[in-house]
């Protein structure tokens, strides 16, 4: 409470004589939380809290200005007071792609389309040296959140040594094909809970940890999204037109539409391990039990790419060890 009170004693600064009230607006999986303001006029902003013993503002900033640049729409810093962590942003809305699709579900070829769109446009504006690497370091430290939190913590499950031989030879197997993808922007989280219904469409929010990486990593976060899931066909028909346009802009994918689609499923298997990692660590270390929900889908993605690729049928087989298999979800299901 000291921090919001701290929060409206800042924005009082900003506006002086001008009354407004505090709502929340949303709040992450980190420490950052937002709130919306109001003012007497109507006009909304968007005051963001992130404690600078918990949070660095100047990656936000860094990453807002590229992908400005990029011209894709984010919120525009008005002002800011990194020694406290205090933001003041415009306000993009409060309507998700995910409360959007839950409302109308045959709004999802063109709220899709908006997003390969702006995710082409972020990927065009990507050079090297500006954002940090998604190396293999990274990706490995992502990876093994899976056996650090969801099987040792979550399944309360002790690996043999037999099981974390088939560990490191997967994961091995894993990082050479992320590590072998040509290298743009990645925004880290481009999925419904972090494009916002805007004009210009979408609005893009919760960008502060992109990096430079494999190119197919935000269209997986996009495609195989854990809070609402899609037929194959229909993912598999998006993932085409993906590859069509970034084809015709000439970013650098793959002059085979099967080659990109083997490189997007292999680093879904990377991105789905790592976010049931981040699930069960959410739940476990913060209390976040909203997240368990989500985590049948993530598996049923992580199980599909499995079955279809020889080389991971040492993960599919350590996880039948490990879980039991969830039913299909429904089509539109969100979690």
């Amino acid at each position: 409470m000291e921090r919001l009170e701290l929060l409206k004693d800042w924005v009082k600064t900003q506006f002086p004589g001008r009354s407004f009230s505090f709502t929340p607006a949303s709040a992450d999986a980190s420490f950052r939380r937002y709130y919306r303001i109001t003012f007497d006029d109507s006009k909304t902003l968007i005051a963001m809290d992130a404690p600078p013993q918990h949070e660095d503002c100047a990656p936000f900033l860094h990453v807002a200005d590229l992908f400005t640049t990029a011209a894709v729409h984010v919120p525009a810093i008005l002002t800011k007071d990194t020694a406290q962590g205090f933001l003041l942003l415009s306000d993009l809305g409060n309507t998700t792609y995910l409360q959007a699709l839950n409302n109308n579900s045959a709004d999802a070829d063109n709220l899709y389309g908006d997003a390969v769109d702006a995710l082409i446009k972020i990927q065009l504006a990507s050079r090297d040296g500006v954002l940090p690497d998604y190396d293999q370091s990274l990706l490995l430290d992502e990876l093994n959140l899976f056996p650090a939190w969801y099987i040792a913590k979550h399944l309360h499950t002790a690996l043999t040594a037999d099981q974390k031989n088939v560990i490191q030879t997967v994961f091995d197997q894993i990082l050479r094909n992320n590590l072998a993808q040509p290298r743009v922007f990645v925004h880290r989280d481009y999925h419904s809970r972090n494009l916002m219904v805007t004009a210009p469409n979408p609005g893009i929010i919760d960008f502060q940890d992109a990096v430079y990486g494999p190119i197919s990593y935000d269209l997986v976060s996009l495609f195989k999204d854990a809070y609402i899931y899609w037929e194959e066909e229909r993912l598999l028909d998006w993932t085409i037109r993906y590859w069509e346009k970034a084809r015709k802009t000439g970013l650098p994918v793959a002059l085979d539409f099967s080659d990109f689609y083997r490189d997007f499923e292999w680093m879904g298997v990377q991105r789905h391990l790592k976010v049931l990692g981040i699930f069960a660590r959410l739940y476990h270390r913060d209390g976040k039990s909203g997240y368990l929900d989500d985590m049948p889908l993530v598996m049923n993605y992580l199980r599909k790419a499995c079955k279809r690729y020889r080389e991971l049928t040492l993960l599919l087989k350590l996880l039948d060890e490990l879980t039991p298999v969830e039913p299909e979800p429904k089509v539109g299901y969100t979690f």
